[in-house]
């Protein structure tokens, strides 16, 4: 049967490529997950470490392990290693990766002992040919996720199979019947055995392995409102014996697109409200623990999104597990991005079969991404051409049952070939931030269902940079504060709620990340469109807002808290809340206010030296204090010039 070893503790490390005596000498310890980019990576100035670190580790095998050395198979399992890597083992290299965001396993059993020198070359240096080199995020170096051994029989599921489990379990829809089939790449000999089990630990089917079996009853997985999950316990039996075993979570679900619908969950229209997310932190970079993780998509469910974007890599198997509990439909892209690299074709094809093959069980999993503004840059556009179709047909060929897209910057055009090669055409539109002028999504909108009308429109970034301490009582696009970011999605959510011809949009972003090459806010090396701060500690008020709309769980909140000090006679404060009213108390006194849609109130007050606020709705309640100043509070407003974007910088 299949052991594992968690090899993360007790590693050497330095910078520099080093032979592994030299590494064991002067190399500092440290624990994996790790990352070299934890600190200059967040700091601004575009020059965060980017090179080959050495990692070394004398890896003795346990007690108990050590019979299995003399049969079976031995792997050794990198999580996660950006973005290129050379493993040696007792001074013999055992596999070469290149890609920062998959998995990647090789087989170890002729050079493996009981005592063990492993070394890796991590590298994330500028090289042309892998993806990403170009892009507003920082490419944090390190080996960051988990390294394991994976002893196992001679028999067994092929784990070298892209980096995958080796099973793959297909949903089949037929005549209004539902099946499953379970695939399995068998290594050595033997036949797969699959039980299926639904969400109560019943058994509802069997039978062999690549044969279709019958669903009785099925209970659809149905997005959040009831992600529903069976399990599928795929056994290698050879001799009479179990040798290997499988046991993958998978959902019954149809994905589909019209012209009328839109995006469909089985069957139905399911337009995709949606966040997208970066997998950072500060001082730790992409070294994320499953609880941070976790935490992330209890924010994103808190809100009230129904899908999220993984942009712009694949991430940890364990957010696409926490997807499919929570009902989150995914889009999921690779990394190619930006830049068109004419030598790095092979690489773009190569990250897409692992993402497939990795993560082809989630039932959350709808959309496959191949592409992210890739025209930003105009060189290469026939191989850009190519290159997208090429991915697309891979997509397809790998995986019938789900959809793709690309996600267009907005100033390639309309028509450009690149936005229409998928099947969703995913535009990162940021119309009154970047541009002047929010009503110019209602323009764009009109003009793109003129000349497309049939193609299915998802709006895969929109958003404006909003900073906690910085406000403003007249907010305007560029303040960075957080009441223009407010003022933006409040038009936003408004303008697709009353637009259903857009299938899906996804902010941009759920939490600030780290990009080196920004200087924006006051706060540089950071992109602030976040509706949670960088430590997820500040939940920002056009979180606030998108809850009003998003979230069935009743709450109020007032927004402009931190705009603690204002000047003037009167101000303006808006209230926030999904229950279709609000009373606004100000020192006592209720004051009169106005609604458009009962889920923004606006109350406007006459200012006294302090004010004490409260909001009610029914039981609910949210409360705060203001403070008449006689001059502005100059830390509230941004007085650097020295502001740059990522593409400026």
């Amino acid at each position: 049967m299949r052991t594992t070893l968690n090899i993360n503790c007790g590693w050497k490390f330095v910078k520099g490529e080093l032979s592994p005596e030299e590494a064991e000498k002067t190399g500092t310890y440290t624990d994996l997950p790790f990352t070299w980019n934890g600190e200059d990576g967040q700091d601004g100035g575009n020059d965060y470490f980017r090179g080959t670190c050495t990692f070394f580790k004398r890896l003795i095998i346990p007690e108990h392990l050590k019979a299995r050395l003399k049969s079976g198979c031995v792997f050794i399992e990198f999580k996660g290693v950006n973005s290129s890597c050379i493993v040696l083992l007792n001074g013999r290299e055992i596999v070469r990766h290149d890609g920062g965001y998959s998995t990647f396993r090789a087989e170890i059993m002729d050079a493996i002992e009981e005592q063990n020198e492993l070394t890796v070359y991590a590298d994330n240096s500028p090289n042309e040919m892998v993806y990403p080199q170009t892009a507003d995020f920082t490419f944090y170096g390190g080996i960051y996720r988990d390294v394991n051994l994976i002893f196992t029989e001679k028999e067994h599921f092929d784990l070298g199979f892209y980096g995958s489990c080796g099973v793959m379990v297909t949903p089949l829809l037929s005549d209004g019947k539902w099946s499953v089939k379970a695939d399995a790449r068998i290594c050595g000999g033997g036949d797969a055995v699959v039980n299926i089990y639904d969400g109560q630990g019943n058994k509802v089917a069997c039978g062999e392995g690549g044969q279709p079996l019958t669903i009785p009853s099925p209970h659809l997985w149905n997005g959040v409102a009831d992600p529903y999950l069976y399990t599928a316990e795929v056994l290698l039996i050879c001799g009479g014996e179990e040798r290997d075993r499988a046991e993958i979570k998978f959902g019954l679900r149809t994905f589909k697109t019209d012209e009328k619908n839109g995006f469909m969950l089985n069957g139905r229209p399911y337009p995709l409200r949606g966040v997208s997310r970066h997998q950072d932190r500060p001082h730790i970079g992409n070294t994320l623990t499953r609880g941070m993780h976790s935490e992330d998509i209890e924010l994103i469910t808190e809100m009230g999104a129904n899908a999220v974007r993984l942009a712009h890599y694949q991430q940890d198997d364990c957010i696409y597990d926490m997807c499919d509990e929570a009902g989150l439909i995914v889009w999921t892209e690779i990394p190619y991005i930006s830049r068109h690299m004419p030598g790095a074709d092979k690489n773009a094809e190569q990250q897409l079969k692992e993402l497939i093959f990795q993560q082809y069980n989630h039932a959350s999993i709808a959309i496959w991404g191949i592409g992210n503004e890739i025209t930003m840059f105009r060189s290469h556009k026939a191989q850009k051409i190519r290159l997208l179709e090429s991915l697309n047909d891979i997509a397809h060929t790998l995986d019938p049952a789900r959809l793709t897209a690309s996600a267009s910057y907005a100033m390639c055009g309309i028509a450009n070939k690149t936005a229409h090669i998928a099947d969703i055409s995913g535009w990162n539109l940021y119309l009154g931030w970047y541009v002047p002028g929010m009503f110019l999504n209602n323009i764009w909108v009109w003009l793109f269902r003129l000349l497309f009308p049939r193609r299915c429109l998802m709006f895969s970034e929109y958003g404006a940079e909003g900073v906690p301490c910085l406000h403003s009582s007249h907010p305007r696009r560029g303040d960075n504060s957080e009441e223009y970011q407010a003022k933006y999605h409040e038009y936003m959510v408004e303008f697709f709620r009353k637009n259903s011809t857009v299938s899906g949009a996804f902010v941009w972003n759920m939490f600030d990340f780290a990009a080196d090459a920004r200087n924006q806010g006051g706060d540089p090396g950071k992109n602030h469109k976040g509706l949670i701060t960088f430590d997820r500690k500040t939940k920002k008020d056009s979180f606030y807002l998108y809850k009003a709309y998003w979230s069935d769980k009743p709450f109020i909140h007032i927004a402009g808290k931190r705009f603690e000090k204002r000047t003037g006679r009167h101000t303006e404060v808006k209230v926030y809340t999904n229950v279709g009213s609000a009373e606004l108390f100000c020192n006592g006194k209720k004051i009169s206010g106005r609604t458009k849609n009962g889920k923004v109130f606006i109350f406007k007050i006459e200012l006294a030296d302090v004010n004490n606020i409260v909001a009610t709705s029914g039981q609910l309640r949210d409360e705060c204090v203001i403070f008449r100043t006689a001059t502005p509070e100059v830390s509230y407003k941004l007085t650097s010039e020295s502001t740059k974007n990522w593409q400026k910088n």
